[in-house]
């Protein structure tokens, strides 16, 4: 008889699908949105499977019940024998429920109606709820499985490939250090005309819930040259299917310890070296899905070990929050605690690092040796500290040094002078470098607003080329972008609740809220209370998320009426104080072209926290684009003798065009107004 370890390798497991409890979509639309959420509490969890008699136990991030489901009592009097109970979970924090089986997959509002309905119908006749039939999937959803499943098929185990071909693969993605028995165990596969790595995701019972496509890519040249995550990139595919985990088909239900890395070389690695069971996420170190956490409920112990870089290092304090800190250890970003594949490949003991694996979680501090190894690596990697650096706004890079977790960032400029198309953009492109982002837009509807961020992502016209647009919203649609589903005046309650729960679901990083006023309204109620102490209150509120989640926020107010000869200021802003005083960073857009012969628009930066520089960022406005970053700079042609003669010429005269700028903008301004010299 064929061992299970066998059976998988052969390709005798299923790319399953989910039956969902109630009227739920199983392919997400075309641009994500968060919509009014009621994220049920532990109590109110408790009290419902208290009245409807179910027995329910606690785990590190889900409670336990047997699945209603999946027991039918009329079937197990009939075999005469009880089958095995199937478990089912259920989100602590966001309600969300789960069954081993993956037949169930429903929010908390569809299990409680599920449920009722199964309860009335129980008074009559005793018998397990019925699930739903299987909804009808789109065609582009059917046809995306179907193409797993044939892709899958088609690859081919890596011990079939000549020893030429084997080494010259596992070069390319820096696997040489990898036994091909290593390859093996994990089911690994091969697919020699698209020159990639097929790596399974497996959840209970060893289905086969996906695969990750992984390929090679050009190195960034921003990131150092010897790490091998640079050069290589995954695709999950099916996209909008249930994720699992590389490697769970090797753990067994006695295992209490696992370590988790950000892609499956890694994985691979530790356990290969260390023959310690490892397992790899789903989405790296993007965002960890809700969805994969019933798999993580055995281990008492969970090592992060994602790598040496700030990135990394942020999304391991996300991700153990989670988990659950009590569980939780990390390996420090240090230089001498690379990922696993790579100190393997350096020669670096992997047993010595993990056993340097912290608690993630301290009772206090009480001494600066508690801070010490964390002071070395701020210290160390600088460069990381300072954030995310913008692409398409160098000059932000500049005086900012880049966009950090934990801030609150406030934007104002007048009316119509281009805050949210300029903010679309300034997000857009952190979005583009992975920053999981969530828009909440008060004042324009989400479909406007994603069709300017859809233009300025395309850098083109689409109206004027409509044939483009299926092109470019397929890459669009794979941002890490979401959009709150409000319009207008909105509580606060209501729009903290939301963020809170994306922030869960899907790590998002940066909340962009465009803007305050419409977001407050004008209501009979508010007409009797003071306005400033609203606005106090909601900067507060904004202000203790980004500390307690470690999500930048970025929140757009209107300036207070002033003369429009005059330039805005820190106290132009509506409101008191507090929100220039509560604020990391305080940007101003200056809009100075009917107030001057040759006055433009700029941003700038009157307040940051985290360096202190000061400075303008000059904006160019391209109307067929609807960006407002400066043109890219296309690489010139050998220039002929006569241009050469004229080049020189204009050197001469010409100078620095920003600094000239910059110069001219502040000419008449005093070194205390500009920050000079902070």
């Amino acid at each position: 008889m064929a061992t299970k370890l066998q059976r998988l390798q052969r390709g005798q497991h299923f790319l399953g699908r989910t039956l969902f409890t109630a009227a739920v979509a199983p392919r997400l639309v075309k641009f994500n949105t968060v919509e009014v959420v009621s994220s049920p509490s532990l109590s109110e969890i408790r009290k419902f499977f208290k009245d409807s008699g179910c027995q329910v136990s606690t785990g590190y991030t889900c409670l336990k019940l047997t699945c209603p489901y999946c027991v039918d009592p009329e079937a197990e009097s009939e075999r005469g024998a009880k089958s095995k109970e199937k478990q089912l979970f259920v989100n602590m924090t966001t309600g969300h429920c789960q069954c081993q089986c993956s037949r169930v997959c429903s929010s908390w509002s569809n299990l409680t109606d599920s449920l009722a309905i199964a309860k009335r119908q129980t008074k009559k006749k005793k018998s397990a709820p019925k699930l739903p039939k299987e909804q009808s999937c789109d065609q582009e959803w059917r046809s995306e499985v179907k193409n797993a499943e044939e892709l899958w098929e088609k690859g081919s185990s890596l011990s079939e490939l000549r020893s030429d071909s084997l080494r010259k693969l596992k070069d390319r993605f820096g696997a040489g250090s990898l036994s091909t028995e290593t390859f093996d165990r994990f089911c690994a596969r091969t697919d020699a005309k698209r020159k990639t790595l097929l790596l399974p995701q497996y959840g209970p019972e060893s289905q086969h819930r996906g695969t990750s496509m992984v390929e090679t890519c050009k190195q960034d040249p921003d990131e150092p040259e010897d790490s091998h995550l640079n050069r290589v990139q995954s695709t999950v595919i099916p996209r909008d299917f249930s994720p699992g985990l590389f490697g769970f088909h090797l753990v067994q239900p006695q295992h209490t310890e696992i370590i988790l890395t950000a892609n499956e070389l890694d994985a691979m690695a530790v356990s290969e070296v260390i023959g310690q069971s490892a397992l790899a996420l789903p989405r790296g170190t993007a965002y960890l899905p809700q969805e994969v956490l019933p798999l993580l409920e055995q281990f008492q112990k969970i090592v992060l070990w994602f790598g040496n870089d700030m990135r990394s290092w942020e999304a391991a304090k996300s991700f153990a929050r989670k988990l659950n800190l009590k569980r939780c250890y990390f390996i420090r970003p240090l230089d001498a605690h690379p990922g696993p594949l790579q100190a393997l490949t350096k020669g670096l003991s992997l047993k010595t690092i993990l056993r340097q694996a912290t608690p993630m979680s301290h009772k206090s501090i009480v001494s600066f040796r508690a801070l010490r190894d964390e002071v070395l690596g701020e210290l160390s990697h600088a460069e990381q500290v300072a954030g995310v650096k913008w692409k398409r706004y160098p000059l932000l890079n500049k005086h900012m040094k880049g966009h950090r977790r934990g801030e609150l960032t406030v934007f104002t400029g007048p009316t119509g002078s281009g805050k949210t198309t300029f903010m679309a953009e300034y997000s857009l492109d952190l979005c583009m470098q992975g920053v999981n982002t969530l828009w909440g837009s008060f004042e324009i509807q989400n479909v406007r607003l994603a069709k300017i961020m859809l233009t300025q992502f395309s850098m083109c016209n689409l109206e004027k080329n409509i044939d483009k647009f299926d092109r470019w919203a397929d890459k669009f649609e794979l941002l890490p972008l979401h959009f709150m589903t409000f319009h207008g005046q909105q509580s606060l309650k209501t729009v903290i609740d939301a963020m809170a729960h994306s922030v869960y679901v899907h790590d998002i990083e940066h909340v962009i809220l465009d803007n305050l006023q419409f977001m407050v309204g004008v209501s009979e109620r508010q007409l009797s209370v003071d306005r400033f102490a609203i606005y106090d209150n909601l900067i507060a509120a904004f202000r203790k998320f980004a500390t307690e989640n470690s999500c930048h926020v970025s929140v757009v107010i209107h300036p207070r009426k002033e003369k429009e000869s005059d330039e805005l200021q820190t106290a132009s802003i509506f409101g008191s104080a507090k929100a220039s005083q509560e604020a990391d960073n305080v940007l101003i857009l200056q809009d100075r072209r009917m107030t001057a012969l040759k006055g433009r628009k700029y941003i700038q930066v009157v307040k940051n926290r985290f360096d202190g520089d000061l400075g303008i960022i000059p904006l160019t406005f391209n109307k067929e684009t609807l960006t407002m970053s400066p043109p890219v700079k296309q690489k010139a042609k050998r220039p002929t003798k006569k241009e050469k003669e004229g080049e020189d010429a204009e050197k001469k005269t010409d100078g620095d065009e920003y600094e000239l700028f910059e110069g001219m903008m502040l000419k008449s301004k005093s070194e205390t107004e500009i920050g000079i010299g902070e």
